[in-house]
């Protein structure tokens, strides 16, 4: 009798076992396509990021020679 109760539940534990199994095989497909369409969106966030410091960039240098000529405007302008 107790050797009769081992194997049910052996046979419950297996075949719970295999359906977790299956269940987390069919979510990680499905998570792995929508990884794919992520890895789209991060590199896109990526450029736009290397855009965005690129153009600070420019505009730091170029307003610090827009600041300079109108400062010799301004001092030409009041003398």
């Amino acid at each position: 009798m107790q050797q009769r109760t081992m194997v049910e539940l052996m046979t419950r534990l297996v075949s719970t076992y295999f359906e977790l199994r299956e269940t987390a095989r069919r979510h990680l497909e499905r998570g792995l396509s929508g990884r794919q369409a992520g890895q789209g969106m991060v590199e896109y966030g990526l450029i736009l990021v290397l855009i965005a410091v690129v153009v600070v960039l420019i505009l730091s240098t170029v307003g610090k020679r827009l600041n300079n000529a109108f400062s010799n405007v301004s001092n030409a302008l009041g003398t």
